[in-house]
């Protein structure tokens, strides 16, 4: 008799639980928000992003030149091309917006300009600055210092583009790193935040009355019924004007639905508003959350406007510049807080100590020149140091002979 074979015994599959949810498709669009969020569509960051762009893109590009008496600027086609037409088709605040834009938002910490040369005379001239969109950049490391930039599939060395970076990556310190990994997970709450307030403010169960009825009454046993109920006894020709009802059958009462304050959403949205402001690294009151204070915007001014500000001229003048006592430089005079009265103040010590022409002080108040004020003004006892013993009132001032 053949024996019986043993069946082989198998591993059992693991059995994974799953837990599911049953809700309405309205309810399920409110409550969960699906897919990518793109920080260029958030309108917290953008914001944020364009406020830096604009405030950078509006400060003059000078080409200055360094002395031994002090840096002084340079005016000739170069510095005109640089500050007035980078570009032929955009003016130098639309280029510097969109470096500063891209560079922060969709090139993720990068921003490529692509330079063209012309040549005339036996000399090469710069032509153009072509802005490249950062979807048609890419970049292949060379080892851990060196890298080439692929424009269109077209290989570039690095020394032949402009290469502009935010927040330097830690592996190849040559490469924008961007912040979409820091932003990611608050631009997800901040649009988490706006679907729920949408979907809760468009949602239809937030009656502000109850009416409490007797559902054994035949004539509300229907909707047809309700509704002639309801058209009898509570619609009203005239605001105001009272309601007559049987007090056996109906009891108003009053309710307060659920609020936005109930879900603390304003909190979390401010939370959130404020961790933008801090990565980004501008004052929060710039997203609607607390005070303007003067000491803070020009501390941005400092800490976030001119760093980026620096790096795009230290890029220029590395890249554009072969004379080594040349350089570009932003004036961000204009970008910090004064009063007039604080302008006024100080140009006048400086005019007093013969620091500044009158010129220049109308110049800062935006005042024309005045032909009877290019004169060096000083007070009587404003005089060198190896003059100080003849002053008229240590020698007998004073007495005529």
């Amino acid at each position: 008799m053949a024996r019986k074979r043993r069946k082989a015994k198998t591993r059992a599959e693991p059995q994974s639980k799953t837990m599911s949810y049953l809700c309405s498709p309205d309810a399920y669009d409110t409550l969960c928000v699906s897919g990518y969020t793109s920080l260029a569509h958030n309108p917290e960051i953008v914001t944020c992003v364009d406020r830096i762009a604009k405030l950078i893109s509006s400060m003059t590009i000078q080409l200055m030149r360094n002395t031994e008496r002090g840096d002084v600027r340079e005016r000739n086609e170069l510095s005109k091309k640089i500050d007035v037409y980078p570009n032929d088709n955009m003016t130098r605040s639309t280029f510097i917006h969109w470096i500063v834009k891209t560079m922060l938002l969709d090139g993720n910490g990068n921003s490529i300009v692509l330079p063209r040369y012309g040549y005339n005379q036996g000399k090469y001239y710069l032509a153009n600055l072509t802005p490249i969109p950062p979807e048609l950049v890419s970049f292949t490391p060379d080892g851990f210092f060196d890298y080439s930039v692929y424009i269109e599939g077209r290989e570039y060395d690095p020394n032949d583009v402009l290469h502009f970076i935010s927040n330097p990556d830690s592996f190849y310190p040559w490469m924008g790193d961007g912040y979409r990994v820091a932003l990611k997970d608050v631009a997800d709450n901040l649009k988490q935040s706006l679907a729920t307030e949408k979907g809760f403010m468009s949602s239809k169960w937030k009656p502000s009355i109850i009416v409490k009825v007797d559902a054994l009454t035949e004539e509300f046993a229907s909707k047809e019924g309700r509704a002639k109920l309801l058209d009898e006894y509570v619609n009203t020709n005239e605001v105001g004007e009272p309601w007559l009802i049987p007090a056996e059958q109906f009891d108003v009462q009053e309710i307060r639905p659920l609020s936005l304050a109930d879900l603390a959403l304003s909190d979390l949205v401010q939370l959130d508003k404020k961790t933008v402001a801090s990565i980004l690294g501008v004052p929060p009151f710039i997203l609607g959350v607390g005070d303007f204070h003067k000491e803070e915007w020009n501390n941005f001014i400092n800490a976030t406007i001119m760093p980026i500000a620096r790096g795009i001229e230290q890029e220029l003048t590395k890249k554009l510049l072969t004379s080594p006592d040349l350089y570009f430089r932003f004036n961000p005079r204009s970008l910090y807080n004064y009063s007039i009265t604080e302008m006024v103040t100080a140009g006048a010590e400086m005019v007093d100590r013969m620091a500044m022409r009158r010129n220049e002080w109308r110049d800062w108040v935006g005042l024309p020149p005045d032909p009877d004020m290019d004169e060096l003004l000083a007070l009587e006892n404003y005089i060198p140091q190896d003059r100080l013993g003849d002053q008229k009132k240590l020698n007998g001032g004073g007495e005529t002979e």
